[in-house]
């Protein structure tokens, strides 16, 4: 493809140091060979499998290697790899990482090409649109979304002859319900409670009134006493026995415990809806969040499909990346359950997909969803949150205290990016 959009890109890739723009392939027969990246494997290796086996067919010079890394090691080592000029050409990405490598040069601008080719952004929630954009330039196109849900187990709700959750409950439900699953001589607890920002924390600061971080992006919400009320809600748990202990969820992933029937209700999100169906002997379904003091709300993130600008093939990767926002795409991963697709209106066959799970939850709560809160520097305050509402949630640790001293920390790294 030749004009104006790729006389640009290889003008902007010089400025960083990439290889030449080019548009030839590595194969004696002139095919291209593209790495893309990704981390969920258990969840998204069939979807994915079958988005490239289709993209092939039509793109026969093109091939694509999908290359897949745990999420606990993705970061460490797509950072290692840009920052020494070997990054895959197309990878995933979310969304409190985006500004820290859009601002650094590691990922391709993408709205000329857009303008150029003439793909319609449209057919995209615009709020996962802004989480790629930056300055007004677009380098990501999203690839889904994604809710957070009460996910809970029927036979232990039946043993303990409680009703189900539903649209109806509040925390107060919650409080209620966890105490009477609690069975500890049977190693059974009512909740989990891990110190999770999407499918946790974040969630019940909006809910009582709180936030994260100001809508202007530049003041911590976090010596707000909403927001405390919001992490509050969590600590109790774990201080009344209701919930394992910290430790007992870092030696053990919680999603582990639901899936062992050691845990009775669990907030997790959209995306492990197929690891739950997956699971023998896992009897469960999902409602939507409870209600907190002040309102409804879930968060909503989804992640994007982004090139590297250093990538010896942009032309190829593009193309690869027009294909993955297409609606062929976005249908495979629907129908396969996956994840709910970002392409606007092909929810209905992500629900469809596994009748067994009331999925509907997740796709009407959009009204009440809350956006991921991010900054220009996400990462600069991201690690210090986790390690602070940790510790706060551990037992015998004064958490109002705790999130204090943190929105100092907060608030210095949000300075810093003015």
């Amino acid at each position: 493809m030749a004009g104006k959009a790729w006389a640009l890109l290889c003008a902007g890739a010089l400025v960083v140091g990439a290889t030449a723009c080019s548009s030839g392939g590595t194969g004696s027969d002139g095919t291209v060979t593209l790495r893309y990246a990704y981390w969920d494997k258990a969840n998204q290796g069939a979807a994915m499998d079958k988005i490239v086996k289709e993209f092939e067919k039509s793109h026969p010079k093109i091939k694509v290697r999908l290359e897949f890394t745990p999420n606990r090691e993705y970061w460490t080592k797509l950072q290692t790899a840009a920052a020494g000029g070997s990054a895959p050409d197309v990878f995933w990405m979310n969304g409190p990482r985006s500004g820290l490598y859009s601002s650094q040069g590691a990922l391709l601008p993408l709205s000329d090409l857009i303008a150029q080719d003439k793909v319609d952004l449209s057919v995209f929630p615009k709020s996962l649109l802004d989480l790629y954009t930056k300055d007004g330039t677009q380098y990501g196109i999203p690839k889904d979304f994604d809710t957070v849900g009460l996910w809970y187990n029927k036979s232990l709700f039946d043993k303990a002859k409680l009703s189900y959750p539903d649209a109806s409950w509040t925390w107060n439900d919650v409080r209620a319900a966890a105490a009477k699953l609690t069975d500890r001589p049977h190693g059974v607890w009512g909740i989990g409670a891990p110190a999770w920002n999407q499918t946790q924390y974040y969630d019940t600061i909006y809910q009582a009134g709180g936030y994260v971080i100001s809508e202007d992006g530049r003041k911590s919400g976090y010596d707000d006493p909403a927001t405390i009320e919001g992490l509050k809600f969590w600590k109790d748990f774990i201080d009344n026995g209701q919930s394992p202990t910290v430790q007992q969820m870092t030696d053990t992933d919680p999603t582990e415990m639901f899936q062992n029937g050691k845990l009775a209700m669990f907030y997790d999100g959209s995306y492990d809806t197929a690891m739950y169906r997956d699971t023998k002997g896992l009897n469960a379904d999902v409602a939507p969040l409870p209600a907190g003091p002040a309102r409804k709300a879930t968060i909503i993130h989804g992640l994007a499909n982004v090139i590297y600008r250093k990538t010896p093939h942009p032309k190829e990767a593009w193309t690869f990346l027009k294909f993955l926002a297409s609606r062929q795409a976005n249908e495979i991963q629907a129908e396969t359950g996956s994840v709910i697709p970002a392409y606007q209106g092909l929810a209905d066959t992500w629900v469809k997909s596994t009748p067994r799970f009331h999925l509907r939850a997740f796709v009407d709560q959009l009204p009440d969803a809350v956006p991921y809160p991010v900054s220009a520097n996400t990462a600069a305050w991201a690690t210090p949150e986790t390690d602070a509402m940790t510790k706060a949630f551990t037992k015998g640790q004064d958490l109002p205290a705790i999130s204090r001293d943190f929105a100092k920390t907060m608030n210095a790294a949000l300075a810093e990016e003015e």
